[in-house]
């Protein structure tokens, strides 16, 4: 039998109320008629109009949008790869807790510290090579830097909670690398593929102090703009663009849940 505890459901019902009345309250102001201020004047949609007209707006997004697709491949590749190498080579204990202070502390640095590490490297790189002006490849190479970790501490460990035995069940019945990797290791860690990858775009699309650091005047992102607007004052397309934002950031962790939900 359950116990009731009103105590502890209130503290939930307040932590979601925190965490989400932010993001409601933008969602009503991007459909309310009023320009200023905090009074309802109506129901409008007058200002997605206005968002899906302004030609910035547009190519911010399709910026980002690139950014987060390319980079998100790039990690969950290198990212599903460095994991397995980690998990399935015989490393001694040292290196193994090298490498996992190496992966993990991406996660864990402040996004500034990397943010500033990253312009100085590309800084020194454009003495070597012209490709690494500030620009999209700038913007790709700083996001996949930071999303490998979060995409290898995932799979990583998906691997770990599947253990060795399957491995060596594949090996009793003469499974080539190849055919094990394609028909035993690849499907059963595929949701962690997903979610590591789910994760990377999510963590692309949101970002914006990285991105700020290492972006070109043809490469600003939505996150950037975002920046940049607020300075001028908040309007009602502020609300309506950040509404979107939050919609295209919800539905590929929607679809991650509903994919591994399979599997």
């Amino acid at each position: 039998m359950k116990q009731k505890r009103p105590l502890v459901a209130l503290i939930a019902v307040f932590g979601m109320v925190l965490m989400y009345a932010p993001s409601v309250a933008v969602a009503v102001f991007s459909v309310n008629d009023a320009i200023y201020g905090l009074a309802w004047r109506g129901f409008t949609l007058k200002w997605y109009k206005f968002l899906f007209q302004n030609e910035y707006i547009i190519n911010a997004a399709i910026n980002t949008l690139i950014l987060a697709t390319v980079s998100t491949i790039a990690s969950t590749i290198l990212g599903t790869a460095l994991a397995i190498g980690l998990y399935r080579a015989p490393w001694s204990p040292g290196l193994h807790r090298l490498f996992d202070l190496v992966i993990n502390l991406p996660v864990v640095v402040p996004d500034i510290i990397m943010a500033v590490a990253l312009a100085l490297a590309f800084n020194a790189l454009r003495m070597v090579c012209s490709i690494f002006d500030i620009g999209m490849v700038t913007l790709i190479v700083s996001h996949v830097t930071f999303q490998i970790s979060f995409v290898t501490l995932v799979v990583k460990s998906r691997l770990e909670s599947l253990g060795h035995d399957t491995d060596e069940a594949a090996r009793d019945l003469y499974a080539s690398t190849f055919f094990h990797f394609r028909r035993v290791t690849l499907p059963l860690i595929r949701p962690g593929i997903i979610a590591g990858g789910m994760l990377a775009f999510t963590l692309s699309l949101d970002d914006f102090i990285i991105s700020f650091f290492n972006h070109g005047p043809e490469s600003v992102t939505l996150p950037i703009y975002v920046y940049a607007a607020v300075k001028r004052g908040i309007t009602p397309e502020i609300h309506a663009l950040s509404t979107v934002m939050l919609v295209l950031t919800a539905i590929p962790i929607i679809i991650a849940e509903r994919l591994t939900r399979k599997f």
